[in-house]
Order: structure tokens, then C-alpha cells, then sequence
């Protein structure tokens, strides 16, 4: 049996799929992410992994090989990466293949070369993976840096937005409803809580208020719609560098983020005008466990040739 896995930072899912890569069985587990130079990360991903394998053992089937998509994962960390997995499911190391979670979606939406990709989730990134496997990436530096139009971006402009009308104003006045519906989703209403949430929290809990601010803007809140159609900007100019660096291609975008509101796929479309967008849902997963049991040879080989060593 082939098991593709793709792993973020909120839920780890699966497929197990035999030789011919029909699907077996498909299943879910706690977030984890490649940073298994932190101790708490590395101790996160073991447990995602043995839990996973937990559910698998009574099929009381034999594992192959194992594809893993995992967000954060880098060259640097492959060797313990490499060597969790294989513990976690028995399969000698020569058969796992980890590369970070945006190249797992690459493949399981395009063909090498094929396209340019769009992720928006918690972060934003974009990507081209040439027939050479050349990457091309543009964003994707994290929420202190930028990660335009991504669920944290999004939440962070929000907030931003609310304490500069409360600063000038002294109340939330013209963006009370978008305030409402932050804070209702912080859990409170004194400073003392948004800090809280925001400072003693990793990005993936910041990005869940832009639910927050989507509902303000489905409600007629006119800042908050702002807000997503900015969103959408800053997610085609992740496009744009792509087609400026690499060339016109068909678009992809992919993400939580593009299902918030209309606004943020509108301006999307209306900044790519004439280009090819298309808002994709791939199984991830599902094309991580067919990688090794055949049928995906120009995906393999570019994979094969990328590991370290």
C-alpha cells in the first residue's frame, strides 16, 4: 500500500491507496509542521503520525511507500523528518518522499510546468515548478513580513483598521459592526483579550477572525468589504509576479480564504482581466499517495532528483 499525506499546521490528512492507486482509505489527524528543530513541533508531528498510523493498523496492511506534503518543511530538516516517518510506519527511509505542502499542491492541481499556483490559507504564497523542476515562489515570508491577502493578513488589516478609528475617534463608530464581529470572535471586548489572542497566539488562530470579518461585510459592513477586496488585490499580484517572471500561464488559486465572500474571487478576476483563473480543489492527499505507486513519472523523477544527498 501507498500513503500520501498531507500535513498543515491545523490537521494532517491522508489516503491509503493500493498499487494501482485506488483509493483504500482516507482519514484525518492533528496539524503538525516541519519546524522539528523546536522540540514542541517535533513532538506535535510524532503524534500526528502514530496517530495516523494507529488508525491504519487494524487493516493490518503492509506500507510501501510514503508521500508527505508538510507545511514548513525545508532540506535542512529532511533527515528527521525522514526518520519520523519511518518510524511511525516501518517503511525504509528510500521510499519516503517530504517536500513542503505548496509543491504537494502544485503537483496535485498541474502537470510540471503547467500552470502558476496561488495558495491562500492562514499565509499566501505563489508558485511555478518548471518541467526542469526549476521553483519559482513568490510571497510565502510569513505574517510579520506580509502574506498579502492570506486569512492573517486579513485579520491583522481588520484589526488594524478598528484601533485607528477607536484611537481618532474614542468609540468604533463607523466600524462598530466590524468590531462586533472581531471581538465576538476573540472572546471579548477589552484590549486585554485582543491582545491575549493575538500575541499569545500562533498565526493560524490570528487568521480564524478573518471569519470575523467576512460575516461584518456579508452584513453591509462597508470597511470590512474593503478589507476582502484588498485581499483580492494583493492575491492576483501574487499572479502577476508569476506571469512578469515566468510567463502567461493558466492560474490557480487554492485556499480557505477564496471562500470567505465574493468580493476577494471578484477582484481577483478583475485585476487578472483576460487570464485563465481558476479557483481549484484538488485531493492533495489522495495525489501524494499516487506519486509512488505509478502513473506520475515526470512528478517523481523531479521529486527523486530534488531530495538531499
Amino acid at each position: 500500500m501507498h500513503l500520501g499525506l498531507d500535513v498543515g499546521g491545523t490537521a494532517s490528512r491522508y489516503v491509503l491507496c493500493d498499487g494501482q492507486g485506488q483509493e483504500i482509505a482516507r482519514g484525518r489527524a492533528s496539524g503538525a509542521t516541519g519546524h522539528v528543530f523546536n522540540p514542541a513541533e517535533k513532538d506535535k508531528l510524532r503524534a500526528a503520525l502514530k496517530a495516523i498510523a494507529a488508525e491504519i493498523a487494524p487493516r493490518q496492511v503492509t506500507i510501501v511507500s510514503v508521500t508527505l506534503g508538510l507545511t514548513g518543511y525545508g532540506p535542512a530538516v529532511s533527515g528527521e523528518v525522514t526518520g519520523l516517518v519511518s518510524e511511525a510506519f516501518g517503511v525504509a527511509s528510500g521510499r519516503v518522499i517530504a517536500f513542503d505542502d505548496i509543491i504537494l499542491a502544485y503537483m496535485a492541481n498541474f502537470a510540471p510546468g503547467e500552470g502558476h499556483l496561488i495558495s491562500a490559507g492562514t499565509g499566501s504564497i505563489g508558485v511555478h515548478i518548471g518541467v526542469d523542476g526549476a521553483f519559482t515562489r513568490v510571497g510565502g515570508r510569513g505574517i510579520l513580513i506580509d502574506d498579502g491577502g492570506s486569512g492573517s493578513w486579513i485579520a491583522l488589516t481588520a484589526l488594524d483598521r478598528i484601533y485607528r478609528v477607536l484611537d481618532q475617534d474614542g468609540d468604533f463608530g463607523s466600524v462598530s459592526l466590524l468590531a462586533e464581529h472581531l471581538l465576538q470572535q476573540v472572546g471579548g471586548n477589552d484590549w486585554s483579550d485582543v491582545r491575549q489572542f493575538v500575541y499569545a497566539g500562533d498565526r493560524g488562530r490570528i487568521g480564524t477572525l478573518a471569519v470575523g470579518v467576512a460575516k461584518a461585510a456579508t452584513a453591509g459592513d462597508a470597511a470590512a468589504e474593503a478589507i476582502l477586496r484588498q485581499a483580492g488585490v494583493e492575491l492576483a499580484r501574487l499572479a502577476q509576479a508569476l506571469v512578469k517572471r515566468v510567463g502567461p500561464r493558466p492560474i490557480g488559486f487554492i485556499g480557505g480564504v477564496l471562500a470567505l465572500h465574493p468580493a476577494i474571487s471578484d477582484e481577483i478576476h478583475a485585476a487578472l482581466g483576460d487570464g485563465d483563473v481558476r479557483l481549484l480543489s484538488a485531493d492533495a492527499s489522495l495525489a501524494a499517495a499516487r506519486l509512488q505507486a505509478g502513473g506520475n513519472e515526470a512528478w517523481l523523477t523531479i521529486l527523486m532528483a530534488q531530495r538531499p544527498g
